[in-house]
């Protein structure tokens, strides 16, 4: 009998991210997350406050996912990486959180057309830095910090640990209240560990809005980006480009994750995953359930 498959996801507490781990602990595999707080609040990420019982088979790990010293050892002896963390928005948090800055400011610098660093690889940062981000941007969470060179500077420490895979969680598109770089940062993660790293397996899943019934506020949006792709279709996909993710279908978060699991699994599956991949997947998972 083989030895258990082991998963790293990095984000694994969250929205997605725990249901990752969910479906990954179904299969038998040994699952660890890594973020700032460990194991999650349950009921923000689920209907329920009680910690489901699967979840006592996960690794909570701590780490900062900017600091790549606090996340490296628990790396070692992974097949599979999942980057799962991301932002819609920016702003000096630290500055938001003691009042000294409002959200509105956040929106203001991420349509600001001020320079923006380039991504780690390019600066040169090394894996004793203490934290990724540049001096310029060390007290925010930009959308180059979080969306491209986290995944970026992942990536690097997975492929020195021989990582048989690496996912990463990228969009469908943006929005028209996002900026481009929201979506343009993913699209450079997604190519800069293609071709910085092509000895692991890059997997980069495109999805789209994600709903559950467990967060109540993701249904009415979940019906008006639903809304929103069928005028896409009815109108040949003409506004595509305008309306971003707001014009694809949206999807259950448990499709996505058993989507991204069954993704993992399969060492045919690489490069960028569109919405009826990910769809297919998730039914390619259900059908071996069934097995």
């Amino acid at each position: 009998m083989s030895a258990a498959k082991r998963l790293v996801v990095c984000g694994g507490n969250g929205f997605l991210g725990s249901r990752i781990c969910k479906n990954a602990v179904k299969r038998g595999w040994d699952v660890t997350s890594i973020s700032r707080s460990g194991a999650p609040k349950w009921d923000a990420v689920t209907s329920s406050a009680t910690p489901p019982q699967w979840s006592h088979q996960v690794a909570w790990e701590r780490g900062d996912i900017l600091r790549p010293a606090t996340y490296a050892p628990l790396l070692k002896g992974a097949d599979y990486v999942v980057h799962t963390m991301g932002i819609l928005l920016e702003a000096d948090y630290k500055g938001v959180l003691r009042g000294q800055e409002s959200p509105l400011a956040g929106l203001r610098k991420a349509f600001a057309s001020t320079p923006r660093p380039g991504n780690p690889l390019e600066r040169g940062v090394n894996d004793s830095d203490a934290d990724i981000r540049p001096p310029e941007t060390r007290e925010q969470l930009t959308y180059e910090n979080m969306n491209r060179d986290s995944a970026i500077m992942l990536a690097k420490e997975a492929d020195q640990e021989n990582v048989s895979a690496f996912l990463y969680v990228s969009a469908a598109g943006g929005a028209p209240v996002l900026p481009a770089r929201y979506i343009t940062t993913k699209r450079e993660a997604e190519s800069t560990i293609a071709s910085r790293f092509p000895r692991m397996r890059g997997v980069f899943i495109r999805p789209p809005f994600l709903f559950d019934s467990s967060r109540p506020l993701t249904m009415p949006m979940a019906a008006m980006t639903g809304l929103g792709a069928a005028f896409n279709g009815v109108t040949g996909g003409i506004f595509g480009n305008l309306m971003g993710a707001a014009g694809v279908k949206p999807l259950q978060v448990d499709v996505v994750a058993e989507a991204i699991v069954q993704a993992l699994s399969d060492e045919t599956v690489k490069g960028p995953i569109e919405v009826p991949e990910i769809e297919q997947l998730a039914n390619k998972a259900w059908r071996s359930t069934m097995a």
